[in-house]
This record gives structure tokens, C-alpha cells and sequence, in this order.
């Protein structure tokens, strides 16, 4: 594989990881402190196959910014979901927040 195919496979990998990282957060909710069976199966896969991504990210992409921005997506959409599924506040404080880590996880995309 040719290092661009490497690297954008990385971050496809990082994309579906964080993907799957709010996935497991969201099905944690639902699993009612594990008491749920089958929400609490959906998070621990989940967390597996998210830590399996981020993993394969971290063979071509630096750990410092893979995991910034695994942990971004994570958190902006859980907060995102947290609002739609669940009525959590949508103050403009909360989304200028979010909009904050989407412009760290952009500026260390680019950053070299």
C-alpha cells in the first residue's frame, strides 16, 4: 500500500473508532449501569472494536493527535446525541464548546 493509501486508511480507521466511541458512550446510557443485557453487549463491543480502530489509526498516525481527535469525535457527538436522545441543555455556551474541540481536532489534522 502506498503511504497516501496508508495514511488515508488511518484516518478511516480513526474516523470509525471515534464513531464507535460514541456509540459504546450512548449504549452505556442505555444499558442502566450494565443491568441491560443486550445495551450492555452493544458497549463492550463497541469499546472493543473503537480501541481496534484506534489501534490500527495509531500504525501510521501520531498518537498524540489520533487520540485527540478519537477522543473529540467521542465527546461532540455524545454531546450531540446526549441532546437529541436524551433533552441534555443546548445552551449556545455548550455548542460554542463543542465547536471549539472540532476546531482543536481540525488544527491538529493540519498541524505538522
Amino acid at each position: 500500500m502506498s503511504p497516501a493509501g496508508g495514511a488515508a486508511a488511518a484516518w478511516i480507521s480513526l474516523a470509525i473508532a471515534g464513531a464507535l466511541e460514541i456509540v459504546w458512550a450512548i449504549s452505556m446510557k442505555y444499558s442502566a449501569g450494565f443491568s441491560r443485557l443486550w445495551a450492555s453487549m452493544l458497549t463492550v463491543g463497541a469499546a472493543l472494536a473503537s480501541f481496534y480502530f484506534l489501534s490500527r489509526a495509531l500504525d501510521s498516525l501520531p498518537v498524540g493527535t489520533a487520540y485527540a481527535i478519537w477522543t473529540g469525535i467521542g465527546a461532540v457527538g455524545t454531546a450531540l446525541l446526549g441532546m437529541i436522545l436524551f433533552g441534555e441543555p443546548r445552551s449556545a455556551l455548550r455548542l460554542l464548546c463543542m465547536a471549539l474541540i472540532v476546531a482543536g481536532m481540525v488544527g491538529l489534522r493540519f498541524a505538522k
